[in-house]
């Protein structure tokens, strides 16, 4: 019998109502009984295709959203090249990595996560650092970030994951922040997560440009060498210019009077020639250590330790030019963790093996059909030819009449392994197919205790702070209270100094204390780099002062590889004594956090005009709280008068003073000066 008009109606509305407490199910209605881990054959084994919860979670979050990227929306990018210094054949068969001196073009792209195409460049957030070689033998993309570990072990949980920190469903608040109740409600009952915690409210969240933070693989890779043997591999990018971030505070203010300013930091140092560079080192494991260490090399929350495993250099990666057309290249990138070139291949790492379907998949929704790889920037360098003839999007026109294999007809032919035909790692896989986490993915605190004790004083302060800012926006005190109490088995004095400061009663229970564990190399104290590298120096002019200091400011600076930038009221020439200097940007239009340091030139006259200007009045006293680097004459005295400037190391009379107090980057002991006891 025909349901009435009304009936049909409230089956509409039933349907179109979610439901709270009810049974988590797929999308045909099908009851769940467990969602945290894919199929896998045993423990630590492949995912398995036949997984159909999992490719329908990741197939539905792939394609929620066009045409921008789900995650890792705002982007920047730029070509270079790779240069192979240190061949490593006796590892892998891979052709860029062996031959020494050997060049492969790339294009990088580097991204916050969180945020749409429209947000600042300066929000805390991880960073992403994916890296395309366009080899000999095929492209291979290392899809990375700028942290070396993940928030989730199993591909299975990314769509939560990323549902969570995205805003918040019922009103689309907040933008590009971590900052709100549903993420920290996520990650509180995701215990895994701590370790990326410690990592994402550190100051590697808020990097001072792309190219002073580090890239990572974060997941565990195989090198596959010519005779078929195999070795763990971690994958690391270390920036020359050193890891260096930016004050809280001064990238809240960059969001607002910037927020292309790591989009632009990067374009220009391009076009000045200031290229930006990594070299690329490797953690090699062999395969009989596999389980030799008290975490497990296929958990993606874990790091190996450098003390445990040194990084090998074996060749360095320059950018040196910027794309022509930005949705061309940068837009139209298309980075696939499963393209891989023979002599590099995947492990059972379970947020790898639903990457190796996940970015695939969402490129299909994005660049609108199978054939994005004929876009040019995602053309390779090594001949393509294959029996794909149809598709949206096709560019390439085939011209033979077959299109299937095998075939008596002509076309194409397969090539033996010896000769450079690509096979998987022989790996022998057995298992019941089981949704089970492996035992030895249970320690997740660990190593969130270990980067915490490794960072200095004033680092752990910083993420204690964070820590603070973070949760004083949860409105949810039950969120914060399970927060902290994740944090606390990590340890106990910063959850216990976190939890009066956001309103939470803590209990903690007495465990034993154990030896505090560090590891030198994940503190930023140890990645200092060229401290010049990228630097650029606001110089204030006004009428009257003596362009002699100016110039010799600008020719130590020029020395060293930083640069220096004239701010004056207006656009122009200001007249100097000695010669006139042309303005590149106004006080109204910049301030002291686009850059690294600020210098007044001599001249009595000058720095008297400067006194009545508030613009040049608040750049001094923000530059001062952002601990950086002041250069001002002896004659300086009314402006110092005017301002919360005090003379200390950071602040220098002279060019050449200026600039070796650079060296230090910040100077932090502003942070605890004028704190009373």
């Amino acid at each position: 019998m025909k349901k009435s008009t009304k009936e049909n109606l409230h089956h509409l509305q039933e349907f179109s109502n979610d439901t709270d407490n009810a049974p988590l199910t797929t999308d045909l209605g099908v009851r769940l009984e467990h969602t945290d881990d894919s199929l896998r054959a045993g423990v630590r084994g492949p995912t398995l295709m036949d997984d159909h919860h999992l490719r329908e979670k990741i197939m539905r979050f792939d394609h929620e959203r066009i045409p921008e990227r789900v995650v890792h929306a705002r982007g920047s990018g730029a070509h270079g090249f790779f240069e192979c210094y240190a061949p490593i054949p006796q590892f892998t068969k891979a052709s860029f990595l062996s031959k020494k001196g050997k060049h492969t073009p790339v294009f990088v792209r580097f991204s916050t996560v969180a945020g749409s195409r429209g947000s600042a460049d300066t929000a805390r957030d991880v960073r992403g650092f994916a890296t395309k070689f366009y080899t000999d033998d095929g492209n291979f993309d290392l899809v990375g970030n700028n942290m070396p570990v993940f928030f989730i072990q199993d591909g299975i949980k990314f769509p939560d994951l990323v549902h969570s920190v995205k805003p918040e469903p019922h009103n689309e608040i907040p933008q590009a922040s971590s900052a709100h109740d549903t993420f920290w409600d996520f990650v509180s009952l995701t215990p895994e997560s701590t370790h990326m915690l410690m990592w994402l409210m550190s100051d590697r969240a808020i990097p001072r440009s792309f190219a002073h933070m580090e890239g990572f693989g974060v997941h565990t890779f195989r090198l596959i060498n010519a005779k078929g043997k195999s070795h763990f591999v971690k994958f690391h990018w270390k920036p020359k210019a050193g890891v260096h971030s930016l004050v809280w505070d001064e990238a809240l203010k960059l969001m607002g009077k910037d927020p292309d300013f790591h989009r632009r930091s990067l374009f220009e140092a391009i076009e000045e020639g200031n290229f930006p560079e990594w070299e690329l080192g490797v953690q090699i494991i062999p395969e009989k250590d596999e389980m030799k260490y008290d975490f497990d090399l296929l958990d993606p929350t874990k790091l190996v330790p450098e003390e445990l495993v040194p990084v090998q250099k074996i060749g360095r990666m320059v950018l040196n030019r910027n794309p022509d057309n930005f949705f061309a290249e940068t837009e139209q990138v298309a980075f696939c963790v499963s393209n891989l070139v023979p002599g590099i291949d995947v492990t059972n790492d379970p947020l790898m093996q639903a990457r190796l379907f996940s970015y695939l998949d969402t490129q299909l929704t994005r660049l609108g059909g199978p054939n994005f790889n004929e876009i040019p920037i995602n053309r390779p360098i090594a001949s393509v030819t294959n029996n794909q003839h149809d598709g949206f999007g096709r560019q390439k026109i085939p011209k033979s009449r077959v299109n299937y294999f095998p075939s008596s007809l002509g076309g194409v032919e397969l090539t033996p392994e010896e000769e450079g035909g690509h096979v998987h790692y022989h790996e022998l896989v057995e298992g019941h197919k089981t949704r089970e986490r492996s035992p030895t993915f249970n320690d997740h605190f660990s190593q969130a205790a270990l980067f915490y004790h490794s960072q200095s004083p004033k680092d752990q302060k910083h993420i204690r702070d964070a820590l603070t800012f973070e949760l004083s926006k949860v409105e949810a005190v039950h969120v914060r209270e399970q927060v902290l109490q994740n944090f606390a088995q990590a340890d106990e004095v910063l959850a216990k100094e976190v939890a009066p400061k956001v309103g939470v009663k803590l209990t903690v229970r007495a465990s034993k204390k154990k030896e505090q564990e560090v590891s030198p190399a994940l503190s930023a104290l140890h990645l200092q780099g060229n401290p010049y590298a990228g630097r650029n120096i606001g110089v204030l002019l006004a009428p009257g002062f003596e362009s002699a200091s100016v110039t010799e400011l600008q020719r130590l600076l020029k020395a060293k590889g930083a640069k220096a930038t004239m701010l004056g009221e207006f656009h122009g020439e200001i007249k100097g004594v000695g010669g006139n200097i042309k303005v590149d940007k106004t006080f109204k239009t910049t301030g002291s956090v686009h850059f690294d340091g600020l210098f007044v030139p001599a001249g009595k006259k000058a720095i008297d005009a400067l006194t009545k200007s508030a613009d040049v009045l608040l750049m001094l006293n923000e530059a001062f709280k952002h601990h950086k680097t002041i250069g001002l004459p002896k004659e300086a005295g009314p402006l110092l008068e005017l301002t919360m400037v005090e003379v200390d190391e950071g602040v220098a009379s002279n060019a050449k003073s200026f600039v070796e107090a650079l060296k230090q980057h910040r100077h932090w002991d502003r942070e605890t000066a004028h704190i009373p006891a």
